[in-house]
C-alpha cells in the first residue's frame, strides 16, 4: 500500500521547492541503513510478508498520528519527519520510559541536491525535502526483547523499513537499527526521545537519581 492510501496525500510542495526542481536540481536517496525512531500498535498493523525479527512490525495507518519533529538527518543527505502514535505521545511513565503499545514513524526523505551533487541548505539553515523515500518503523510489545542478544536488545522495541512507494519492507540490515538505538538506555533506545512529550524531564529526573538505570 502506498503513502498515499496510509496519510491521505502526500504533503504538497512549496513554491520555493517547485522553483528548486525546475532550475534541474536532483535528489539523492542515501543507501544504507535507515537509523530511525519510531513505533507501532500491533491493532494497527498491516501484515506483511516477512519472516524472522521484525516480521511482526508492520506499517500502520498512521494518519492521526502527531508529527513532532522534523529535522535534518545526521547522515548529512537526508531529512527525516517523526510521528507517535497516542501512546507515546501521552510520554514516559514513572520508570522513564514509554510504554508497550508505544509507535513512532520516521518518514525519510533524500535531501535536494544540485547540479554538482551538494546539498542544498536554505536560509534557515535546513535541508530540503525530495520525494518521500523510505517509512522506518519502532514498535514496543511485552516480550519482544527476548529475541535478542543484549548487544542487539532495545529493551522491547523492535524495527522495521518499508518502502515509500510499495508499503513493502525493504531489503535492509535491521540489526544495523537495532545496534544503533541500544545504547540509547538512558532515553528508551529512542533519538528523538527529549522531543517527545515528557521525555526532556524523564532524562533529567535520571540523571538526578544517578543516571541509567531506568
Amino acid at each position: 500500500m502506498a503513502l498515499e492510501d496510509r496519510r491521505g496525500g502526500l504533503t504538497p510542495r512549496t513554491r520555493q521547492e517547485d522553483m528548486v526542481r525546475g532550475n534541474s536540481m536532483k535528489s539523492t536517496i542515501y543507501s544504507g541503513g535507515i537509523l530511525a525512531s519510531a513505533a507501532i500498535a500491533i491493532a494497527a498493523t498491516i501484515a506483511v510478508a516477512q519472516e524472522g525479527p521484525g516480521a511482526h512490525v508492520g506499517l500502520p495507518d498512521y494518519s492521526d498520528y502527531e508529527m513532532y519533529l522534523e529535522v535534518n538527518r545526521q547522515n548529512g543527505t537526508q531529512v527525516m519527519r517523526v510521528y507517535g502514535n497516542d501512546i507515546a505521545m501521552q510520554g514516559p511513565g514513572e520508570d522513564g520510559r514509554l510504554a508497550d503499545g508505544a509507535i513512532l514513524i520516521g518518514e525519510v526523505y533524500p535531501a535536494l541536491t544540485d547540479d554538482d551533487g551538494n546539498v542544498i541548505t536554505s536560509e534557515l539553515g535546513r535541508f530540503i525535502r525530495g520525494d518521500l523515500a523510505a517509512i522506518a518503523v519502532m514498535e514496543k510489545q511485552d516480550g519482544w526483547g527476548a529475541d535478542f542478544s543484549d548487544e542487539l536488545r532495545n529493551d522491547d522495541w523492535d524495527f522495521n523499513i518499508f518502502s515509500a512507494a510499495t508499503g513493502e519492507p525493504l531489503d535492509t540490515d535491521l540489526d544495523n537499527c537495532r545496534a544503533c538505538h541500544a545504547p540509547l538506555d538512558d532515553r528508551d533506545h529512542v533519538f528523538s526521545f527529549q522531543h517527545i512529550p515528557g521525555g526532556l524531564a524523564a532524562m533529567a529526573a535520571a540523571v538526578m537519581d544517578g543516571g541509567g538505570g531506568m
